[in-house]
C-alpha cells in the first residue's frame, strides 16, 4: 500500500476549477518531485493533503494517507495528523512564523502539542533541530525573534519546525527557494537523510528542475491544474516527449538575448564614464548583546570595509552565503539604514551623511525589489495601489493616468491589467513576485536593487522576468544590483560580479569569467553546490 495515494483528485472554488482529475503516489522512503508553472497547481495539491483548503473549496476523488482517508477526516484529526504525521514547509517563510514568538519556541511548540514534552525537553530537542537544518544556538540562540534573521535563516526554521517530529510524509513547497547554493545542498541532503533514516515520504515541489532531479526518483509536471506528463525523473527529463515538459527544461537554462555592448565596470572606466553608485569603504555594525552589566559586547560587523562602483546600464550581481551581508548592503544603499563608517554616493547625494529630506528626492530614481513581496505588501490595499505606490515622488499624476501606468506594468511582467482590482492574497507566491517586480518598474528609475527578484518564479514565468530586466536595461540604460543565491540567474543577468563572504569582498570581475574559473577557495566552493540539470540527469541515469 502506498504511503500517498491520491485518485482523481478535483478541486474548485466558486466557479473555478483549480484541479482536473490527479492521481499521485508516493511510497514510503520515496521522494516525488511536483513541478510546474506558478498558479499551475502544485501548492493547491498540497493544501488539499493537509485539508488546508478555504471554505468554498469543492473536492472529489480520493486522498489515502497511510490507509487512512482524509477527505473524511475531521479537523481534530487533522490537527493530530499535521505537524506529527505529516509535516509540510511553506513556500515564505516569514508568513509561517510567528513574529512574537522566538524560534524556539516555535520549534518546541509542535513537539510539546504532540509528544506531551515538558518545555525544557522541548527546548532542547528544539536546539538540535535548528542545529542540523545549519542554525546552532552558540551562533543563533533559542530567544531569537524571525526578525531578527535572513530570509534563508528563516527558512531553516521553517524546515526545523517541519521535520521536528519525523513525520512520515513531508511535504516541502520550495523548501530552498530563499537559500544560498551552499546552505541549499545542505538542506537537500538534511532531506535525504530523513527520507532514509525515517523511510520518510517526501513530495518536493519546486520550479528548479535541477534540484528535483537530484533529490526525486519520480516526476510529476502540472499545468493549469492537470498531469501533463510522470515518470521516473531521468526518463521524463531526458525524453522531454511532452512540449511543456520540453519548454521547462528550456526555460530552466535561459539566457537572455542582448542588444547592447555589455557594460563592465573595465569597459566603463577606460570610456571615463562616470559612477552611477559609488559605495567607499562602507562599514555597518549592529551592537550585540551585554557580556555583563559593565562590559558591552563586541559590535558584530556585517559589512566590512567594502567599496565597489556600478555604471550607468551595468548590471552588477552580488552573491554570497546566507548572513554574508547582502541585504544589509542593499538597505544601507537604499538609505534604510545609517551606515557606521564609509560613503555610498548616488546622484550627487553622499548617503551616509545626507539628511532624509536629500536622500528621499535622490530615491525616486533608485527602485527595489525585496526578497519577500508578501512582507512587503500592505495585504489591505489592491495591487492598483501597492504597485501605484512609488509614484508618490513623482510629479502629481491624475488617477487615470496612474491606472493606465499600472496597467502596462503589470502587463510587462506577464500578469493581466484586470489584477490591479484583486489583493495580493489572491495571488500565487511567484505571481506576487511579479507584482513587486511591476511595482518596481513604474518610475522606470536609473536603479533598480533587486534582492533575490525571481526566487519565488517557476522557470519560464523567470525567464520571461529575466528577458524583461534585459530589455529595460538595454532601451532605458538601467542599472542593476542584483542579488541573488542562484548562480544561474546572476550568470544570465550581469555583466560583472561580487562574491561576498563574512562582509567582505573576496573576489570580483566579469561574471563568466569568476564563475567559469574561480580562484577564492569560497568562489569556488559556491560553484561547486551549485545545480545543475544536464549534469544531474546524467548522475541520476548512470545511478537508474
Amino acid at each position: 500500500m502506498p504511503l500517498l495515494d491520491i485518485k482523481s483528485l478535483s478541486l474548485s472554488i466558486g466557479e473555478t476549477e483549480i484541479l482536473k482529475d490527479i492521481s499521485i503516489t508516493i511510497d514510503a522512503g520515496e521522494t516525488l518531485g511536483l513541478v510546474g508553472e506558478s498558479g499551475s497547481g502544485k501548492s493547491m495539491s498540497a493544501l488539499a493533503i493537509m485539508q488546508l483548503l478555504p471554505h468554498a473549496s469543492k473536492v472529489s476523488g480520493s486522498i489515502m494517507f497511510d490507509g487512512e482517508e482524509l477527505l473524511q477526516a475531521g479537523e481534530a484529526r487533522m490537527c493530530a495528523l499535521r505537524g506529527d504525521d505529516i509535516g509540510m514547509v511553506f513556500q515564505e517563510p516569514m508568513t509561517a512564523l510567528n513574529p512574537v514568538k522566538t524560534i524556539g519556541e516555535q520549534v518546541a511548540e509542535g513537539i510539546r502539542l504532540h509528544t506531551g514534552a515538558n518545555r525544557a525537553d522541548a527546548e532542547r530537542r528544539a536546539e538540535t533541530m535548528l542545529e542540523r537544518v545549519g542554525l546552532p544556538s552558540s551562533k543563533f540562540p533559542l530567544a531569537r525573534y524571525p526578525h531578527e534573521l535572513s530570509g534563508g535563516q528563516r527558512q531553516r526554521v521553517v524546515i526545523a519546525i517541519a521535520c521536528a517530529l519525523h513525520p512520515k510524509l513531508l511535504i516541502a513547497d520550495e523548501p530552498t527557494t530563499a537559500l544560498d547554493v551552499t546552505l541549499q545542498a545542505q538542506i537537500l541532503e538534511l532531506l535525504n537523510e530523513l527520507v532514509d533514516e525515517n523511510d520518510m515520504g517526501l513530495l518536493l515541489i519546486s520550479h528548479d528542475l535541477a534540484i528535483v532531479t537530484e533529490m526525486a526518483s519520480k516526476i510529476v509536471v502540472m499545468r493549469h491544474g492537470k498531469i501533463m506528463e510522470s515518470g521516473e525523473t531521468a526518463r521524463v527529463l531526458k525524453e522531454q516527449k511532452h512540449p511543456y515538459t520540453r519548454q521547462l527544461a528550456e526555460a530552466s537554462t535561459h539566457v537572455p538575448l542582448r542588444t547592447t555592448t555589455p557594460v563592465t565596470a573595465k569597459s566603463a572606466e577606460d570610456n571615463g564614464t562616470a559612477p552611477l553608485l559609488s559605495v567607499k569603504n562602507l562599514i555597518r555594525e549592529y551592537p550585540t548583546p551585554r557580556k555583563s552589566l559593565f562590559q558591552k559586547g563586541n559590535p558584530f560587523r556585517a559589512v566590512d570595509q567594502l567599496s565597489f562602483d556600478l555604471f550607468p546600464g551595468h548590471s552588477l550581481g552580488l552573491v554570497g552565503e546566507s548572513g554574508c551581508g547582502k541585504s544589509t548592503l542593499a538597505r544601507a544603499i537604499l538609505g534604510l539604514e545609517r551606515p557606521n563608517g564609509g560613503h555610498i554616493n548616488f546622484a550627487d547625494t553622499d548617503f551616509a551623511t545626507a539628511t532624509m529630506e536629500e536622500i528621499n528626492h535622490a530615491r525616486r530614481n533608485i527602485q527595489v525589489v525585496f526578497q519577500d513581496p508578501y512582507g512587503s505588501f500592505n495585504p489591505r490595499h489592491k495591487v492598483a495601489r501597492l504597485v501605484a505606490e512609488p509614484l508618490h515622488l513623482m510629479d502629481k499624476m491624475a488617477d487615470d493616468e496612474k491606472r493606465t501606468k499600472v496597467a502596462r506594468a503589470l502587463v510587462e511582467v506577464g500578469l493581466s491589467a484586470s489584477d490591479m482590482d484583486k489583493y495580493a492574497h489572491e495571488f500565487s507566491g511567484g505571481q506576487r513576485q511579479r507584482i513587486a517586480i511591476a511595482r518596481a518598474l513604474i518610475t522606470e528609475p536609473k536603479l533598480i536593487i533587486a534582492d533575490e527578484p525571481v526566487s519565488a518564479l517557476d522557470v519560464s514565468i523567470r525567464a520571461q522576468v529575466l528577458d524583461l530586466l534585459a530589455d529595460l536595461r538595454d532601451r532605458l540604460g538601467l542599472a542593476y544590483l542584483f542579488i541573488s543565491h542562484d548562480l544561474s540567474v546572476v550568470r544570465a543577468i550581469t555583466d560583472d560580479v561580487l562574491v561576498m563572504n563574512a562582509g567582505k569582498i573576496v573576489e570580483r570581475g566579469p561574471t563568466t569569467h569568476v564563475f567559469d574559473y574561480p580562484q577564492d577557495d569560497y568562489t569556488k566552493k559556491l560553484v561547486a553546490a551549485a545545480p545543475d540539470l544536464e549534469r544531474a540527469i546524467m548522475r541520476r541515469l548512470e545511478t537508474s
